[in-house]
Order: structure tokens, then C-alpha cells, then sequence
């Protein structure tokens, strides 16, 4: 068996990516990708590995752009309280936190390339944030964040009903949910509230349309 040829997250990233500002967020720059499928494949292929998850840390996403803009213009959401950004992909989100004055952001995700672009993302924007390689959703961590954030979690229904459950479980013990969906099939709409809404420019790579309408919501 080939042995993996990624010896450095962080460098693969910086080859593979350009850094550009976020077209709704532009106080945020992220090392994004022109395209996903070539540098899905070259993963695989630099990992000798198939079946790998996209590269969600490669693209700014339109649900993490709404909520991140919504972050920075409702700054009561973050300011001097412990964050989780839920399934953050590129750090989009946790950066707009911590931009806005959190105590302390976490940004979690599943996926190892995440976490090398979060740290990137986080240095190249000036604020620290922690990193956790962790899947939250399985119910076996104690989460004591103040602010839970999720943006573009409820693309597929079993990930769907498993985030909702727990972000349903961080809302009853007090936190405040909030969450960026730009019309994700599985999204639980009955059972939110609607905060705000924008039209965020995105790739046609990604969507099926160059601006997207993208809610930010809460728990009704």
C-alpha cells in the first residue's frame, strides 16, 4: 500500500488554494479553491485514499457566509461569550466570532484538512481560535458554549436529523443557537424562527444558482 504523501496539511492547502476575501463577509479573507471536484480527487490521490468527505474547508458556503455577516452586525450574539462553531469547515464562521469580541471560540469538524485550514484561516485574519477534531453530534461531549453556530449543517438527512437533535438538547440547557441554511432540503423550518435574511453571492461550482436567499434562524 502507497503510504500517504500529505506530510503537511497546511502547505497542501496553501498549494491547492488562493486566499480572496468572503463576497458577503469581505472583512474576512479564506484560502478557498477554484473548484471542488480536482481538488477532491487530488486529495484522494495525494492520500492514495477513496471515498474521502468533499473539501467543505475549501469554500466559503453560503449558509457560513450568512451566518458570519449576521455574526458581525449583531455583535450580542458573540461578544464576551464562549462560541462553538458547529461543522466549521473553513473557520468561517468561528473567525467572525472572534472578530466580534467571544470569549473564546471553538471550531469544530470531522475532518483533519478542516482543521489545518481553520488555524491558516484563523492566522491569516488575525484571531486565535480553537481547533477540535471531534464529531459533537454523537452525544458523548459536554458542551458548555454560550452560543452555538451552524452554518450549512442540514444538506443530508441523517447529518440533518442528528444536528438538529443536538442543537434542540443546547437550547434547552440555555444556549443561543443560531443557524445559516440557504434552503437545504432537511432544514427543520416548523421548528425555527426566522432572525434575517441576505442574498449571498457563491460559485455556481457549489449551487445551482449564483446568489443564494440565506436565512439566519433560531430555535422557535
Amino acid at each position: 500500500m502507497t503510504s500517504p504523501r500529505i506530510t503537511d496539511p497546511a502547505a497542501f492547502i496553501r498549494a491547492n488554494t488562493r486566499l480572496r476575501p468572503v463576497p458577503l463577509v469581505p472583512e474576512i479573507s479564506l484560502h478557498v479553491a477554484d473548484e471542488a471536484v480536482p481538488l477532491w480527487t487530488k486529495t484522494e490521490d495525494e492520500l492514495s485514499e477513496s471515498g474521502l468527505p468533499p473539501p467543505f474547508w475549501a469554500f466559503a458556503w453560503a449558509g457560513g457566509q450568512a451566518l458570519a455577516r449576521y455574526i458581525i452586525d449583531h455583535p450580542t450574539a458573540a461578544i464576551d461569550r464562549d462560541v462553538l462553531d458547529l461543522a466549521s469547515g473553513s473557520g468561517l464562521v468561528a473567525i467572525a466570532a472572534m472578530m466580534t469580541g467571544a470569549r473564546s471560540v471553538v471550531a469544530a469538524d470531522i475532518d483533519p484538512f478542516a482543521r489545518a485550514a481553520i488555524a491558516l484561516n484563523a492566522e491569516i485574519n488575525g484571531v486565535a481560535v480553537t481547533c477540535e477534531l471531534a464529531d459533537l453530534l454523537s452525544g458523548d461531549h459536554s458542551i458548555t458554549a454560550q452560543t452555538i453556530l451552524a452554518g450549512d449543517i442540514f444538506y443530508e438527512r441523517d447529518t440533518a436529523e442528528r444536528a438538529f437533535a443536538f442543537l434542540a438538547r443546547q437550547a434547552q440547557r440555555g444556549a443561543t443557537v443560531l443557524i445559516g441554511d440557504p434552503g437545504r432540503s432537511y432544514l427543520p423550518k416548523d421548528k425555527l424562527r426566522q432572525l434575517a435574511d441576505y442574498r449571498v453571492p457563491v460559485t455556481r461550482e457549489l449551487e445551482d444558482a449564483e446568489i443564494k436567499h440565506t436565512v439566519v434562524w433560531t430555535l422557535a
